[in-house]
């Protein structure tokens, strides 16, 4: 069974930073790529980030220079930094993990970010 647990989420004011942790359990986490992805009210999961083939990154344009992504397989732990929040960058963010090779994704419970003005 493929467990993830987000943590770190809150309500931080703008311009603040944040960091959010995804505790995974389960898998053979070193093999697996993961993700960061959100969903505001109103619109659709969009993926933020994601760590794949060890150690190669991508951002979504809107988080691009604020955001950062790391895991340590030592602890199977995928990071978010978050930095300059925005007010555009409250939702509840997910943590996602999919086997190499696979198409199948595990989600975690997710975790709430509130941004104020």
């Amino acid at each position: 069974q493929v467990q993830l647990v987000e943590s770190g989420g809150g309500l931080v004011q703008s311009g603040g930073s944040l960091r959010l942790s995804c505790a995974a359990s389960g898998i053979i986490f070193s093999i697996y790529d993961m993700g960061w992805y959100r969903q505001a009210p109103g619109k659709q999961r969009e993926q933020v980030a994601s760590i794949i083939r060890g150690s190669m990154t991508n951002y979504s344009d809107s988080v691009k220079g604020r955001f950062t992504i790391s895991r340590d397989n030592a602890k199977s732990t995928v990071y978010l930094q978050m930095n300059n929040l925005k007010p555009e960058d409250t939702a509840v963010y997910y943590c996602s993990a999919r086997q190499s090779g696979m198409i199948k994704r595990s989600w975690g419970q997710g975790t709430q970010v509130t941004v104020s003005s």
